[in-house]
């Protein structure tokens, strides 16, 4: 194992402290593990947490600022963040008018998030929650019961952030998020396993010349494995099965390419046009796009696709400003 770090176990702590060094716009709690906005979003509008196990950066904290994120809440990698930590952060967020959980679906998160928000409204806080499923590529897996909440996580938290940061109330808020999880779908595939820090090795054995389609962002099995084949190929196998579970056709969509932490750009673009090509041949309208790792695997080689059906309200609070980490533009 290569990596830059001095011992596995103090791995988040200390890169939640470079996080606050590099970020003053941001407020670490080191104790807590939570990342909030340092200058809070106005009273009376509704609070936005997300987060989950560390490992996908900049997936959640990149995510905190205007716009966006009010909280995430780091775990341990790949690791769910305990209940006690999820409510602090809830807390921390309340403006008076409630706040919504967006959670991926893996066990850990959806119980954890579920016992915080009991936890929060035994203090007078109300919480909604939409659970993430947006993974194409099994109906059940190692971790969850239904579909793994993957790529579609960044674009919502988007769109719904910028809804709380025009003064949507909760309920507005949360029928957003439920209506935007309906509309997105996600594939991915792997080159290459991720090393977890405290594990020391791959996750799993992936042979130079294999692939593996339909892979977690944990490292979980996809839906098979199978020879390399050219780029245009693997796009097809991205593509097919999402237009397969979701009718896209006729109308426009928010399109992210996402590397999984270790593909450099020139391969992300490249595959970003032979995804475009088969969405346009399918009648795909892309009206928005995102290239890069938005959501990863700490240092897996690979990418995933994700699809949202738009129209012109989710295209106008995609193009709200947005003032994170990770996303920036309008201000």
């Amino acid at each position: 194992m290569k990596k830059l770090i001095n011992a596995p176990e103090d791995v988040l702590v200390e890169s939640l402290r470079g996080v606050a060094l590099a970020h003053p716009e941001l407020s670490v709690d080191l104790e807590t593990h939570v990342i909030t906005r340092a200058t809070p979003k106005d009273a009376g509008k509704v609070g936005v947490v997300s987060g989950g196990g560390s490992g996908h950066e900049p997936l959640h904290g990149g995510y905190v600022g205007r716009g966006m994120l009010d909280a995430a809440v780091a775990g341990e990698v790949f690791t769910s963040p305990t209940p006690d930590r999820v409510q602090a952060a809830t807390k921390a967020v309340d403006r008076g008018a409630g706040v919504l959980h967006i959670v991926k679906n893996y066990t850990g998160d959806v119980l954890n998030f579920e016992m915080a928000a009991e936890l929060a409204s035994m203090e007078g806080i109300e919480v909604r929650s939409v659970t993430v499923d947006d993974d194409v590529a099994v109906q059940d897996s190692l971790y969850t019961a239904g579909r793994r909440g993957v790529g579609l996580t960044v674009l919502l938290e988007k769109i719904v952030g910028a809804a709380a940061e025009e003064g949507q109330d909760l309920a507005a808020v949360a029928d957003l998020a439920a209506r935007v999880n309906g509309q997105g779908r996600s594939m991915g595939m792997a080159l290459t396993s991720c090393t977890v820090p405290a594990a020391g090795k791959p996750t799993f054995d992936l042979p130079d010349d294999q692939m593996e389609i339909g892979i977690g962002i944990h490292g979980e099995p996809g839906r098979h494995r199978e020879p390399l084949a050219p780029a245009r190929e693997i796009a097809a196998q991205l593509v097919d099965p999402i237009l397969a579970d979701l009718d896209a056709a006729g109308g426009p969509a928010i399109v992210m390419l996402n590397g999984m932490g270790a593909s450099p750009l020139i391969e992300l673009y490249l595959m970003y046009g032979e995804v475009a090509a088969l969405l346009e041949k399918a009648g795909v309208t892309i009206a928005r796009n995102l290239v890069g790792n938005y959501i990863t695997s700490l240092d897996m080689a690979g990418c995933s696709l994700t699809v949202l059906k738009a129209d012109d309200e989710l295209l106008r609070l995609w193009d709200a400003p947005v003032v994170t980490p990770g996303l920036r533009w309008g201000a």
